[in-house]
């Protein structure tokens, strides 16, 4: 992939903003020519190289026992609906959700700290005095599944497929990665252009290795049902396709005795089955066919949890404290359809949904409303801009809305009747100042072609969500529908960009990297097949600010670049904000054993918790 030609930022004036966008250099308080055992992106790290596991797991605990859930996240291809390929990193297809357990990377990240890895596959890394090459030495013992070792040249070979093939996710991250070369089979060094985000490498070290050897007998792509090699803790035991997908723990696991892995990959067996429907899951969960699941229905959290195994004691319900990272729940306007192209349209759009209306009927209260592209975090814009902000966002002033240099941009509250005529009557006018005009029952432009609008969901529960925000459009003259599709075409037409309006929940790092914006708001992304860019954002100024998140030296500077970045997504309203919630909605079978303090920067239950026979056996479950 090659990215599309950017701007010269420091032409655009003012010293201080200037100084802040010019590209710094990576890990720039970490010394170079030293092997180190983690990385952060910072340069602080929690565990010493001797440490012996992280402190959010049990390494007492027991191994055994089936874990089968429906996933509540997922990344790459994947889809929980149905899966057609095994190969989760190809840009086409789906792929089941957890395929990257059967995969080991080069380092992994500790969910008890905002932004640092250490080795797995590797057991050190050193960066060139330059700070774009990384030198990493494997460990001997890395063996894939078929007790072949893994290499150097695996991960070379790797790096360079991603770079080439592979879904967004992986390659928009290797865009300025030179080469990768295996120095000999223990040594791997991968050098990238100094145009790279000064904290690329703390993305592309999680990247799962592939076997060379699978890859050059099997084409990447989308058509492979037939387990691809790899080195994890599991690997693919039985499967339907569609339908269900079991991984088995690999009992002679290299590396199962490491500090990055200890006390996690308890379970013998993961299932995963797939449903068409959340009411099909649900009754599934609540006979014991699913012992595990995360509920994102609240009419169902409030009312559907009375069935016999919960009143037994049987069945917990429980909420766990979300983590510690920005996320955005919203709708994406897709501005490759010319009518969504001035922002006056999407502002029309987002006064359309009466959130407290919906909170009220839909919600049962439990959702609060969402304003940023980075709830729940400290990058999440307040009242004015700080001096500092304002010394990212003024030589930029021309090319940004003069909503970005007041407060921060809210979507108002409405009266909650359902049809707020004080916020309709805000949005027939934006329509009418963007040229559209009223004509019968709808709003048309000089050419009389309607303005129209359709939603696409791949599930009931979001038809009846939006049927009242559709219902507002159309009282303002928007020819607005809904579009139920089935997982598989919803998929395809994402990552086409054939839809008008859609909606996404995202979760990001704790600690944002270039790279990491760029999939969702860069310009170079707006084009690409599978990007996270949904709206198709392509904005000079926008990129100018991922620029500044990708030059902060320090968590300050980083959360001024954030907040910046913030104040102008919501004043251009690509992604109209939806609603977040504060926790996991947590229900399961009571039959397993976990740490009572989960980890602050993730929730990985499928690796951190364990079977429980004891349990087990008191609900019939043994």
């Amino acid at each position: 992939m090659t990215a599309l030609p950017r701007r010269d930022f420091l032409a655009l004036g003012g010293a201080a903003a200037a100084a802040a966008l010019i590209p710094g250099k990576a890990f720039a308080n970490i010394a170079t020519g030293t092997k180190l055992h983690g990385l952060s992106a910072f340069g602080d790290l929690k565990y010493k190289p001797d440490f012996p596991h992280f402190d959010y797991v049990n390494v007492d605990a027991p191994v055994g026992g089936i874990f089968n859930f429906s996933p509540p996240n997922w990344g790459y291809n994947q889809d929980t609906q149905t899966f057609n390929t095994l190969n989760s990193f190809a840009n086409k297809g789906d792929a089941p959700p957890r395929m990257e357990m059967c995969f080991d990377a080069l380092m992994v990240r500790a969910l008890d700290e905002p932004d640092a890895v250490y080795g797995q596959i590797a057991d050190g890394v050193t960066l060139s005095d330059d700070r774009n090459g990384f030198t990493f030495s494997l460990r001997p013992e890395v063996r894939f599944h078929d007790g072949t070792p893994l290499t150097a040249q695996d991960a070379a070979f790797t790096f360079k497929l991603y770079k080439e093939k592979g879904h967004p996710d992986l390659s928009l991250s290797l865009t300025h990665m030179v080469d990768a070369v295996a120095v000999d089979d223990r040594t791997l060094r991968l050098t990238f252009s100094g145009k790279q985000s000064a904290r690329t490498v703390l993305n592309v070290v999680e990247f799962p290795i592939l076997s060379k050897a699978f890859y050059t007998a099997n084409p990447f792509d989308s058509s492979q049902l037939n387990a691809p090699l790899g080195s994890g803790a599991y690997k693919v035991g039985r499967l339907s396709a569609g339908t269900w997908i079991e991984y088995d723990r690999v009992a002679d696991y290299w590396g199962r005795d490491l500090a990055v892995n200890r006390g996690q990959n308890n379970f013998d067996r993961i299932r995963i089955e797939f449903y068409q429907n959340r009411n099909a899951g649900f009754e599934a969960f609540k006979k014991g066919e699913i012992t595990y699941r995360e509920e994102f229905v609240s009419r169902v959290w409030a009312t559907g949890y009375d069935f016999p195994a919960l009143a037994a004691g049987k069945v917990i319900k429980h909420e766990f404290p979300a983590e510690k990272r920005p996320s955005m729940q919203a709708t994406a306007v897709n501005q490759r359809r010319e009518q969504f192209r001035d922002s006056r349209v999407r502002q029309a759009i987002a006064l359309c949904f009466d959130f407290e209306w919906t909170r009220r009927n839909f919600f049962y209260g439990s959702y609060e409303r969402s304003q940023s592209c980075f709830e729940k975090s400290d990058f999440r814009a307040e009242g004015l801009p700080s001096p500092q902000e304002l010394a990212l966002l003024e030589p930029l002033r021309g090319q940004l809305p003069a909503e970005v240099f007041g407060k921060a941009v809210t979507q108002p509250a409405s009266d909650g009747s359902g049809r707020d005529r004080k916020l309709l009557g805000q949005a027939a006018k934006l329509l009418s100042a963007a040229g559209w005009k009223r004509s019968g029952d709808f709003v048309v432009n000089d050419k009389g072609g309607r303005l129209s609008a359709e939603f696409m969901v791949d599930d009931d529960t979001f038809v009846q969500v939006y049927s009242p925000w559709v219902a507002n459009m159309k009282a303002i003259g928007i020819d607005a529908t809904i579009r139920l599709v089935d997982s598989a075409q919803y998929q395809a037409r994402q990552a086409s960009f054939d839809f008008d309006l859609l909606s996404a929940a995202f979760s990001f790092s704790a600690t944002p990297t270039r790279d990491d914006l760029e999939v969702f708001f860069h310009s170079s992304t707006a084009g690409v097949s599978g990007s996270r860019n949904l709206p198709g954002i392509s904005d000079p100024a926008v990129d100018a600010l991922i620029n500044a998140v990708g030059a902060a030296k320090d968590r300050e500077n980083l959360t001024v670049a954030m907040r910046a970045l913030d104040r102008v997504l919501r004043a251009r309203c690509d992604w109209i904000p939806s609603w977040f919630l504060a926790n996991h909605r947590v229900a399961y079978w009571d039959m397993f054993g976990f740490v009572e303090q989960k980890p602050d920067f993730g929730f990985p239950v499928e690796t951190l918790w364990w079977f429980d026979k004891g349990k087990a056996a008191k609900i019939g479950k043994g």
